[in-house]
């Protein structure tokens, strides 16, 4: 289990618990929690957190491509992953085998198997136990398309959407670079 901090003159603004690890071979940045408190640098601090979990991948997986996932309940986190290739679920795309697999791959990893539906990504009922969490500054930016994939999440259940995506090694060099100030 990593764990990391955004602070902001010495006061906490965000913090993550997430693993590095291989599924089937393949490298993972697993986000089981991460959460951004709300103020007017919100955005900066999940930049900051998202750079560190690169960070990690890049320093555990040189020249590889990494999926990232992690669970969302509501669609303003997804604002997270907007670096990564291939999202998944995304509107007006139809997800084929692999990619519902590498979905039922993190529901059985999240411990969320018994109430996942493959087919919407949506896991049921309790699954809440860590997401994303996060609300962005440009919240009325998100489009219907986007807002309607959260439509079957049941936030009474404690539903959650559970996404991922790619990086690309090449990519995860410019992503997960220190920023030296």
């Amino acid at each position: 289990m990593l764990a990391a901090t955004a602070r902001i003159d010495d006061k906490l603004h965000g913090f993550s618990f997430s693993t590095l690890e291989r599924i089937g071979g393949t490298p993972c940045v697993l986000l089981g929690l991460l959460s951004v408190k709300r103020s007017s640098k919100r955005d900066s601090v999940l930049k900051s957190l998202m750079g560190e979990a690169f960070h990690r991948a890049l320093m555990a997986f040189p020249d590889e491509d990494v999926v990232v996932g992690s669970r969302f309940v509501k669609p303003d986190a997804l604002e997270a992953f907007k670096n990564l290739d291939e999202l998944i679920p995304r509107p007006g795309h139809r997800a084929v085998g692999e990619e519902r697999a590498w979905g039922r791959r993190l529901a059985r990893r999240f411990g969320v198997d018994s109430t996942y539906d493959e087919q919407s990504f949506v896991v049921k009922a309790n699954g809440q136990s860590g997401f994303i969490d996060h609300e962005s500054l440009k919240a009325d930016k998100i489009g219907a398309d986007v807002r309607a994939i959260f439509g079957s999440v049941a936030p009474a259940k404690a539903g959650s959407l559970i996404a991922h995506g790619w990086t690309m090694a090449e990519d995860l060099v410019k992503l997960g670079a220190r920023q030296l100030t």
